[in-house]
């Protein structure tokens, strides 16, 4: 699932779903609510899969980014996308037929990929 960008850096690109964890939030919970707000998605189990903070991958700044994964099988006919928040879309895609892809994402999904065996 990709969101694409509502705003600048890269408005009009596809991401995947995130963003900024708040002072009194701790990351789970942070990831959860980005997940909601932007796919309307609520997902059962979440993982931490890793961590990047390559610099220079978000031109607004330095970024460390936490990745998580449902360790669940999740069909796609089983949750309802929809965009909201600073998403101007939100949509399924195999992972052999990306669109094009803001930031570094596209070497996020890669390397979730494999690190999950798939």
């Amino acid at each position: 699932m990709l969101v694409q960008r509502k705003h600048d850096p890269f408005k009009g690109l596809w991401a995947i779903p995130g963003g900024f964890v708040e002072d009194d939030e701790d990351l789970e919970p942070a990831a959860r609510r980005e997940l909601q707000e932007e796919t309307g998605v609520q997902l059962e189990q979440m993982e931490q899969l890793y961590t990047v903070g390559t610099p220079g991958r978000d031109p607004r700044g330095r970024t460390v980014s936490v990745v998580y994964y449902t360790p669940k099988p999740v069909q796609v006919g089983d949750l309802v996308v929809k965009a909201d928040d600073d998403a101007a879309d939100a949509q399924w895609f195999a992972v052999n037929s990306l669109p094009e892809i803001a930031f570094d994402h596209y070497d996020v999904i890669q390397r979730a990929l494999q690190a999950i065996g798939f």
